[in-house]
């Protein structure tokens, strides 16, 4: 269970934050497949801090020697014993929070593996309302803070317990009145952690929150620096930024200020069990009840208890941020763990596994006949008096291409992300192939591939890049992919060949090559359904002749939905949809609309006219 998706001072819908309950049952379910490991670690945990406990009774046995004016040689075996607790107590502490911290480390990469898997699967339209910056808060510094509490405060958190509670056990053993007087410190404690508590946790969301706008609007400002300047809004646009991390640094000091008056309040605790210790010592001794070694002992155990107490309690900080981000985490995997809408509600490109699937991910052929598209009645709002789409319905026949058309804004890339199935419509259905979630034979787990013109280029060799669209392809199906797409011939003569190094830190490709492996991918993956979302748009004029026919020849033997950059791409076609202020407005042959007089009419004129006043090559 999540709690409602806050919403930050910039208006965007912020992604939900898990309640405590369902945190703890997700970090369960974290710990669960290494159950024998924390077992082992927190076993060897006890051992060691068992062995330490004798320090205070060999330094009390050595206080009675000398009160006592025994011979020096009476020392010997209380000191070799001391020694010999020092070196087991060391080793045993070592392995056991060695343990821990791989337990801890191992479970934090099983959390980054799945929030960054269910990020990736988020739709797109719940991103754009929530913000990059909030999506890049809990990727960078919500993992942050979970991972420092992971590799620091999760060993010394679990050793810290143990001590105490053993510690506690060595009192009442000495005499049970050592213990009681040791508790006179407890409420004091308990007061002062749960006053922290209570103010600790909205403090951290809070502050969570904030940097997560502040990160936001930072990103705006930078990527906009260019219209900014243009716009004379800089100074608007500094005071934005500026008045977000003002409210970030104000709640860090009030961080600071409860962290100050957590330390002061366990000061006073600590002075209060002390004192009361040493009193009960000074009246048992008195009476006989124990010796001044034993008295000694119970002082040292309680002082001892000063450093796992105070540890504990000030872990508490790094436990509640760490929680405060732990939930962060916990509620974007719940989002994408969402089931699929109920009967009645809209049903989005459905596969035959019931989603559909990014370029990377290989698959099997369907058949051309299960290749259908079928967009019923979808309307979609990015946010209230936002509408892109208005009842849009439409059919893609087996093996048909179509191409949507229409001015900017007109809602073409929202309705080809929708027939993709990676975003959701406010209303309405679409069904894709194998379609009702029913595989059809020999159809593979993703029908559907959607290529867009934001085109990345892994970092990785060619070949490697090339196989996440198939893993187990050869070097011959990478080549033939190429080789369709027109770019067989530039890929072997990079320096290396498929074996050349792309991406970050490697050789560039420029926008035209990139996309033309995107189309490559595409191939190798072999859908039966390919939304092409102005895959050509990026190349410009001097490669888009290329990119259209590499489009071309991959989209051939299958059904597609093509949003077209270039009115070449509807000539092309099968048949041209026009989409008007999310309606579609026409639907026909090329020849036939383009002679028809009506909106494509005026598409194609005004295209066509600006092709002869500067031609295309």
């Amino acid at each position: 269970m999540t709690t409602p998706p806050p919403t930050a001072d910039t208006g965007a819908e912020l992604l939900p934050i898990a309640t405590p309950a369902r945190t703890r049952a997700a970090l369960r379910t974290l710990i669960r497949p290494d159950r024998g490991l924390a077992l082992t670690g927190i076993g060897i945990l006890v051992a060691a801090t068992a062995v330490g406990l004798l320090v205070q009774p060999l330094l009390g046995r050595i206080v009675d020697i000398v009160a006592d004016g025994r011979p020096a040689g009476d020392l010997t075996l209380p000191v070799v014993l001391l020694v010999a607790v020092a070196v087991v107590q060391g080793l045993t502490t070592t392995l056991g929070l060695t343990r821990i911290a791989r337990l801890g480390e191992t479970v934090l990469a099983r959390l980054r593996e799945r929030f960054v898997e269910r990020a990736l699967n988020l739709p797109a339209d719940r991103l754009e309302r929530a913000g990059a910056g909030d999506l890049t808060a809990r990727v960078t510094g919500d993992v942050a803070r979970v991972a420092e509490a992971v590799r620091s405060a999760l060993p010394e958190m679990a050793r810290s317990v143990l001590a105490i509670l053993l510690t506690l056990g060595a009192l009442a053993l000495l005499d049970v009145r050592f213990l009681l007087a040791a508790l006179l410190a407890v409420p004091v404690q308990l007061l002062t952690a749960r006053w922290y508590v209570r103010r600790a946790l909205t403090l951290y969301a809070d502050q969570r929150v904030a940097n997560g706008a502040q990160q936001q609007q930072l990103l705006e400002t930078i990527g906009g620096a260019v219209t900014l300047r243009g716009h004379r809004l800089e100074e608007q646009h500094t005071e934005r930024s500026a008045g977000r991390s003002r409210k970030a640094v104000d709640l860090t000091m009030r961080s600071v200020n409860l962290v100050l008056g957590f330390y002061g309040r366990l000061h006073i605790a600590e002075y209060i069990g002390l004192a009361a210790v040493l009193i009960a010592g000074f009246w048992l001794v008195r009476d006989g009840a124990v010796s001044i070694g034993t008295a000694t002992a119970a002082a040292l155990y309680f002082h001892s208890l000063f450093g796992p107490v105070n540890a504990a309690l000030v872990l508490l900080d790094d436990a509640q941020s760490a929680a405060a981000g732990l939930a962060r985490l916990v509620g974007v995997t719940d989002l994408a763990e969402q089931p699929e809408p109920a009967a009645g509600k809209p049903e989005v490109g459905k596969t035959a596994a019931g989603k559909a699937a990014p370029a990377s991910v290989p698959r099997q052929r369907i058949a051309p006949s299960e290749a259908a598209v079928t967009v019923h009645a979808v309307s979609h709002a990015y946010g209230p008096g936002r509408p892109v789409l208005h009842e849009v319905s439409l059919t893609l026949e087996p093996g048909e291409h179509v191409a949507l058309v229409g001015t900017s804004g007109a809602g073409k890339s929202t309705l080809a992300r929708i027939v993709a199935g990676v975003q959701q419509p406010t209303s309405g259905t679409v069904t894709s192939p194998g379609g009702e979630g029913s595989a059809p034979a020999g159809a593979g787990e993703h029908p559907v591939v959607l290529v867009t013109q934001e085109v990345h280029v892994f970092t990785g060799t060619l070949a490697e890049d090339l196989r996440l669209a198939r893993p187990e392809a050869t070097d011959a199906d990478l080549r033939t992919a190429l080789s369709t797409v027109h770019a067989l011939d530039w890929a072997e003569a990079l320096p290396d060949g498929l074996a050349t190094v792309v991406g970050e830190g490697g050789h560039r490709l420029d926008p035209a090559r990139a996309q033309q492996l995107a189309l490559a991918r595409l191939v190798l993956a072999d859908p039966a359904l390919a939304v092409l979302d102005e895959a050509t748009a990026e190349a410009g004029s001097a490669g888009a002749r290329v990119l259209e026919r590499s489009a071309e020849a991959a989209l051939a033997g299958r059904t597609a939905l093509v949003v077209a950059h270039r009115l070449t791409q509807a000539v092309a076609a099968d048949r041209v949809v026009v989409l008007e202020a999310g309606r579609v407005v026409e639907s026909g042959p090329h020849d036939e609309l383009r002679d028809a007089e009506g909106p494509y009419a005026a598409l194609w004129r005004a295209w066509s006219g600006s092709r002869t006043t500067a031609p295309h090559p």
